[in-house]
């Protein structure tokens, strides 16, 4: 993901700085714009991979500006990332209707975020064009469809394959059963809830060994979280 340029669009200079430093260290290129007038202006200059879009802007709105990118030809796939402190969830709706693909909530950290642009860039990139996956060593490779821990090639089910990748493009987020049912097993599969538990138990397994089972972790009354934080 490194080398990615990303489109920052935040009024507040305390957070831009802020986050120009992180997405810098992270290995992405910055460009900075401070309303929806500099955004269009270095959209004329060169189109971003992502855009990081601040919902309140002086002047044209951010979830104004998301409906007119996402209506444009020249604009309209290039991913965007909500910033808000609206946390409703009616709002969270609004950006996704507009096109928005994903919603981060201030305050929230510079390492979640970064967390989440590098999974929307990976559902964004083309056929042929994936990215294999890494956390702590646990590397999963879309291309060549192999799991390895350390180096070391483990041994995986096809259901676990489809959950830990749903996982591992999906860091930081808890996911409830039903939406894990969604997006793994797809809609018109009719299984029971209880039968996630039972791939997670299982995919738990797969990754015991060197400690990568708690990467996958139990949030109580909500569901199952892919995360290296403790």
């Amino acid at each position: 993901m490194t080398g990615k340029r990303i489109l920052l669009v935040e009024d507040e200079a305390a957070i831009r700085e802020m986050l120009v430093m992180a997405l810098e260290r992270a290995g992405f290129a910055v460009v900075e714009a401070a309303n929806s007038q500099q955004a269009q202006d270095a959209l004329a200059e060169q189109l971003p991979d992502l855009i990081l879009l601040d919902w309140m802007l002086p002047g044209t709105s951010g979830i104004d500006l998301a409906h007119r990118w996402k209506k444009q030809e020249l604009t309209r796939e290039i991913p965007i990332i909500m910033l808000t402190a609206r946390s409703e969830e009616d709002d969270r709706v609004r950006g996704f209707d507009v096109g928005a693909d994903d919603y981060v909530t201030k305050p929230f950290s510079p390492r979640e975020l970064i967390a989440r642009i590098k999974a929307v860039l990976r559902r964004t990139v083309g056929h042929g064009e994936e990215e294999a996956l890494e956390v702590n060593g646990l590397v999963l490779d879309p291309v060549s469809h192999r799991v390895t821990i350390n180096g070391r090639k483990v041994d995986i089910g096809p259901t676990e394959y489809r959950l830990l990748y749903f996982f591992m493009s999906h860091p930081e987020r808890v996911y409830s059963r039903s939406q894990l049912l969604d997006h793994v097993w797809g809609g018109n599969v009719y299984i029971e809830e209880r039968t996630i538990d039972v791939h997670i138990r299982r995919l738990r397994k797969v990754l015991t060994g060197e400690g990568h089972d708690a990467l996958i972790q139990t949030v109580r009354g909500s569901g199952y979280r892919f995360s290296s934080q403790v």
